[in-house]
């Protein structure tokens, strides 16, 4: 097996003064409603993909909408482990190419060298039972035990989702992209990034609040999206006591977060939401505690 990898970035030679694309397009379609059909167009989210390397090696190709790639990349970096902090990335630039958009990151070589062992151990030859093991474990490994002290009343859970809405502007468009945001009480949406997938929204969240230097420990994590175990691991990461999400949690996400010290708050409505974890973080009245939640 060879020490490396074998690279597959994008060709140094392709042309790099692009313009991004947009972040929607108008697209024709006819409408049928109420028995009648008419013409028209619909604004729709653009998806491209988006190539992250390492010292020159692609490490992933996400399907992304092309919007805060350089926040992405951070983020990406963060939450797989790859750096421990953004001084940790050397340098960083974003290529817009014909086939997409390329997230160029150079890390240091022992860096480097990890990031290579781990694809090795990960890949493996086809049929090696043990291999398969080692991405299982890989794929539910324990989120970052997350030490935040803040507590925040019902009321503010609330005014921050109702905050999130009317800054979507990408999902007003097109109704079809999901977001993360930061919110602090007092301060409101402190960062806020969209995307048509919700990994890769919160990805550019925790990239934009590294860049920031926010101290996310008395914030909020907002989401539009379900909350599954790799959203509550990107979350631990960020460093935020308290998700707040639109939908509902698995029962994995559910485990993982009680594990992490989390705080899952979820199916946040006007009227109310559901504490699923830690809720030592909210400010419930006596009456309104249950004391077999983890």
């Amino acid at each position: 097996m060879p020490d490396q990898p074998a690279a597959c970035a994008l060709p140094q030679d392709l042309p790099q003064d692009l313009p991004p694309p947009p972040p929607a397009r108008r697209v024709a379609r006819v409408q049928v409603r109420d028995g009648t059909v008419s013409s028209g167009e619909r604004s729709v989210p653009e998806e491209v993909p988006v190539a992250l390397t390492f010292n020159g090696t692609t490490h992933a190709v996400m399907m992304a909408s092309p919007t805060d790639i350089a926040d992405f990349a951070l983020g990406f970096a963060l939450t797989e482990g790859i750096v421990a902090s953004a001084a940790e990335i050397l340098s960083r630039e974003v290529i817009v190419v014909e086939e997409g958009i390329e997230a160029r990151m150079w890390i240091a070589e022992e860096k480097m060298k990890h990031l290579s062992a781990r694809r090795r151990a990960l890949a493996g030859p086809t049929g090696c039972g043990l291999c398969g093991v080692e991405s299982l474990v890989e794929a539910v490994k324990p989120a970052a035990l997350v030490d935040a002290a803040g507590l925040f009343s019902p009321a503010a859970v609330l005014d921050a989702m109702a905050a999130l809405g009317p800054l979507q502007s990408l999902n007003h468009e097109t109704r079809a992209v999901h977001a993360a945001a930061y919110f602090e009480p007092g301060r409101g949406v402190l960062a806020l990034a969209e995307d048509v997938g919700r990994h890769n929204a919160l990805d550019k969240l925790v990239g934009k609040a590294a860049e920031a230097g926010f101290d996310t420990s008395r914030g909020l994590l907002l989401l539009t999206s379900r909350v599954s175990i790799e959203m509550v691991q990107k979350a631990a990461v960020l460093g935020v006591g308290v998700i707040a999400a639109v939908s509902a949690p698995t029962s994995l996400a559910i485990r993982t977060a009680a594990a992490a010290g989390i705080t899952l708050c979820a199916i946040v409505r006007a009227d109310g939401f559901e504490v699923f974890t830690h809720p030592g973080r909210i400010a419930l009245i006596p009456s309104e505690r249950q004391d077999h939640v983890a």
